[in-house]
């Protein structure tokens, strides 16, 4: 039996919650990871939870039930990544409600990756290894690892790198390129 997966739904506008709502009363598992803000109004604050992701929920369901996701009101379409719906892994889905539980006036941006920027590796053959990036393209970077004398240029998924965080605007591995 094909096991269940979870997807990425972009919704439209402001309709992550209406379309949690729909989605739950098909009986299909959802998720709208919501975040409690404080917000002001001229006689009151008020903490309210608004969603993380703005125009995103994701639902975990078997492949077969992609068009009932589809035909629910609001839902635009699935998360596209290499032109199949995106797969959510399960560990990133209870790190979000780990985090969501911890934590409140919580942002959510994406990470921008420029040229020159040194970066560390998540996964893979060469995790915790530090490189700069020599070009960014949609969903992968290249990236210069300097390594016993040679240079490594991988192709890494953007998704599978962080940042280094400098105080200085050098760039440690730069050195030697």
């Amino acid at each position: 039996m094909e096991r269940q997966k979870w997807y990425a739904v972009y919704t439209k506008p402001r309709w992550e919650k209406k379309v949690t709502r729909l989605l739950q009363e098909k009986e299909l598992e959802c998720y709208c990871p919501l975040n409690k803000v404080k917000r002001r109004w001229s006689d009151r604050i008020k903490t309210i939870e608004e969603p993380l992701f703005k125009s995103y929920v994701f639902v975990r369901i078997r492949e077969k039930k992609m068009t009932e996701v589809r035909m629910t009101s609001g839902v635009v379409n699935f998360v596209y990544w290499a032109g199949k719906p995106a797969i959510i892994r399960d560990k990133e889905i209870e790190t979000i409600r780990k985090f969501l539980n911890e934590y409140t006036e919580v942002e959510a941006q994406p990470v921008d990756v420029e040229v020159d920027a040194e970066v560390i590796i998540k996964r893979g053959l060469l995790m915790d290894r530090k490189g700069v990036v020599q070009k960014v393209m949609n969903k992968r970077v290249q990236v210069i690892i300097e390594s016993i004398g040679y240079r490594l240029i991988a192709y890494v998924d953007r998704s599978n790198i962080s940042v280094v965080k400098n105080d200085s605007n050098t760039h440690p591995t730069k050195k030697n390129i």
